[in-house]
């Protein structure tokens, strides 16, 4: 039986939460059924990850949505590699093969990780992204959403038909506890009595990395074993390094560029923090509860589904610093709360967040098309 090809598309080769999302599923595909190839419209990290596991992928330089200069390229890659499917991870990798889907009439999947608009935008903003999803969802043959939050958010907004609703998952072999890890503590410069909390996320500003960063501040002031750990890089760096330096936070913040080794990086802390604005269903917050790390985070759609304040984590109010210092001092005064958030956390994921769960799920709408006439 011939394999069915399908072309999984996605905004960036570096990794984040959407990207891991993508890594994950490709690699627990049924590969005597499904071939996937991979285009990224930068290269990366998970490019090369994927290189590395037989996987062939198309690099296609843009910065920019719904950018007609690469229809030509898209159009030809399609044609070339005879791609019977097109899976796009994310609005903006979406609209940069949404010309071509519509001109060549092939199945398009179209999975949201998290939508583009949210309540900080200007109105007009706001309304042009909404505009920008619905259109994306309208030339969708199916829409999977990663959390019913986000189901529920694009039928209120701009009037979703239907979507299936497909939580994340992880490689729960890998985020796991109980393994053996690198001593990181050692490597940056913290002792075994700090208190480390961590940012392990894109430094944009959907993650609200300052808001982390002054509240570790303000903590510090007040009890000098809290530390940070921030990890990661994006179009904030200049902003957040220009923080660290302004207030010569050097000798309790330990900020390093994005890293591979995130289970020895989870493993090395206490606390992780993530103050988002917005968020689909974060694989990050996912893989940090898997390691049974304690969880401070704000409300968003997937965390909302996630994290119940003082059973398995503390949720705090958007753009609250006063709120994360507070919920920094009672995880480290109240180590019972703690340990028992990490144990919920950790069992929470284990039952509901595997990553072959999701493969097999996708399998499924991939499948209907496999038994379609249309690839008989």
């Amino acid at each position: 039986m011939n394999r069915i090809k399908i072309l999984e598309v996605i905004r960036q080769g570096q990794i984040g939460g959407g990207e891991s999302h993508l890594f994950d599923l490709i690699y627990f595909l049924d590969k005597s059924r499904f071939e996937p190839i991979c285009l990224s419209f930068s290269d990366g990290e998970m490019i090369t990850k994927l290189k590395q596991m037989g996987v062939r992928c198309h690099v296609i330089e843009s910065q920019k949505p719904f950018d007609l200069q690469v229809q030509k390229q898209v159009k030809q890659l399609i044609m070339d590699e005879e791609i019977q499917i097109v899976h796009a991870h994310g609005s903006r990798a979406a609209s940069n093969v949404l010309y071509t889907i519509k001109q060549i009439h092939i199945p398009f999947i179209y999975t949201v990780h998290g939508w583009s608009f949210h309540d900080d935008q200007s109105f007009l903003v706001r309304k042009l992204r909404s505009w920008s999803e619905k259109l994306i969802c309208h030339y969708a043959n199916d829409v999977i959403c990663v959390s019913q939050s986000n189901a529920d958010t694009g039928r209120e907004v701009f009037g979703l038909k239907s979507a299936h609703v497909i939580e994340n998952g992880i490689n729960l072999k890998r985020f796991n506890p109980d393994l053996k890890f690198k001593d990181l503590r050692r490597e940056f410069g913290f002792s075994d009595s700090d208190f480390v909390v961590s940012f392990v996320a894109r430094c944009t500003l959907q993650k609200n990395p300052i808001d982390f960063l002054k509240a570790i501040k303000t903590a510090h002031e007040k009890n000098s074993r809290i530390k940070g750990l921030f990890v990661g890089e994006g179009d904030m760096d200049v902003e957040v390094d220009r923080f660290i330096g302004d207030n010569q936070m050097h000798d309790y913040v330990f900020r390093s560029a994005f890293r591979t080794d995130v289970p020895d990086l989870l493993n090395c802390m206490d606390v992780y923090c993530l103050p988002s604005l917005w968020e689909g269903l974060s694989i990050a917050l996912l893989e940090a509860m898997a390691m049974g790390k304690a969880i401070i985070a704000t409300p968003t759609d997937g965390t909302k589904e996630l994290i119940i304040d003082g059973k398995n984590g503390l949720v705090v109010p958007f753009n609250d610093v006063q709120a994360i210092v507070d919920a920094f001092d009672r995880f480290c005064q109240d180590r019972a709360l703690m340990s028992q958030c990490s144990d919920e956390a950790r069992k929470f994921v284990a039952e509901r967040f595997n990553a072959q769960r999701v493969a097999d799920s996708v399998s499924e709408i991939y499948q209907k098309y496999l038994d379609s006439s249309s690839f008989i």
